[in-house]
């Protein structure tokens, strides 16, 4: 005897091939949480200040943030990827403490600069060879790095301030397009990290690694060699923003772009960045890093003590990591 099942196959299949219409897909995506939050931000902030209607304001405000943002761009990459890496901010200090160092001491800019790009790739190859070849938590093994990245750095320079030339002074100032270079670079960066991780191969074998390294591995995707990649990537990226810090600030000290770190997350979560790895875009990213930027600048207008300004963050971090798993966890990517 012989049963026939296909009209319940046939329904069971529509129902699970149906697809949610398009303004519904858009509402529910954490980056558009992240717009709105961002217009709410400018109209607040303009009526704390008028100079908020000012871009050319909003622009140079951008400019104390843009290492921070940098780096932000490529730890979304890390994360997307199922890693972490919280050292950043230090090895921006530390990068920035060498090349300083190095310069102080007569070696000539270009070569001193090179230090400290060379220090910046190898903490982050130094954080892949403990996470990838050891086999660690990248958590654990970077909140130790960043400690002593930040104390390596405290070594080099003391307590004291290192001069940097007079000639090597004001990247914040540089002009490119209207817009200062600082600024540009970001948007550079943006673009060119957007295209790689949505529209090419390489992007989409850093979603699957997240999404299932396992699978990802056995479907030949070299995941620890891209892994490698990515922790490299962001210790270069990282040093770019230490020694971009000692331009715009004209001296190193230690304690540079300290607490960049929360500041960094922060980006990467608002801007719905999955903190489990797999979902996540540039874009979110891009447009939480100006949200980031008018938030504590408003804050700043408005006078609030840095203590209330770091407990704003750290519950706009809360919020932004219920917020990205109550979205994805209703809805598909």
């Amino acid at each position: 005897m012989t049963m026939n099942h296909s009209p319940t196959v046939h329904q069971d299949t529509n129902e699970i091939t149906t697809a949610r219409p398009l303004w519904h897909v858009v509402l529910v995506r954490p980056e558009t949480m992240t717009f709105v939050l961002l217009i709410f931000g400018i109209v607040g902030a303009s009526y704390l200040s008028p100079f908020f209607l000012d871009v050319s304001y909003i622009l140079r405000s951008f400019t104390l943030s843009a290492e921070i943002a940098m780096a932000a761009l490529v730890l979304t990459l890390v994360i997307v990827s199922g890693e972490i890496d919280l050292s950043a901010a230090a090895n921006m200090a530390l990068s920035a403490c060498l090349f300083a160092f190095a310069q102080q001491a007569g070696v000539p800019m270009p070569l001193a600069i090179a230090i400290g790009l060379g220090a910046g790739i190898a903490m982050g190859a130094f954080n892949a060879f403990m996470v990838i070849r050891l086999e660690l938590p990248s958590i654990i093994v970077t909140i130790g790095t960043l400690i002593f990245f930040r104390g390596l750095a405290q070594v080099i320079a003391g307590d004291r301030s290192i001069r940097v030339p007079e000639y090597f002074i004001g990247i914040n100032n540089i002009m490119v397009l209207g817009m200062p270079l600082p600024v540009v670079m970001f948007i550079v960066i943006s673009i060119v990290l957007a295209i790689v991780l949505g529209m090419t191969s390489y992007g989409r074998q850093i979603y699957q690694i997240g999404t299932n390294q396992v699978a990802a591995r056995h479907a030949g995707i070299r995941s620890n060699r891209i892994k490698v990649g990515l922790f490299v990537l962001l210790g270069f990226v990282s040093a770019v923003g230490g020694i971009m810090t000692a331009s715009r600030l004209g001296s190193v000290r230690y304690d540079i772009a300290l607490g960049g770190e929360l500041q960094m997350v922060l980006m990467v979560m608002l801007g719905g960045t999955y903190i489990f790895g797999g979902r996540g875009t540039i874009l979110g990213t891009f447009l939480a890093a100006w949200l980031l930027v008018i938030v504590s600048t408003g804050m700043t207008v408005a006078n609030l003590l840095p203590a209330i300004q770091l407990t704003v963050l750290g519950i706009l971090l809360i919020v932004a990591i219920i917020a990205t798993n109550f979205i994805y966890s209703r809805t598909q990517r």
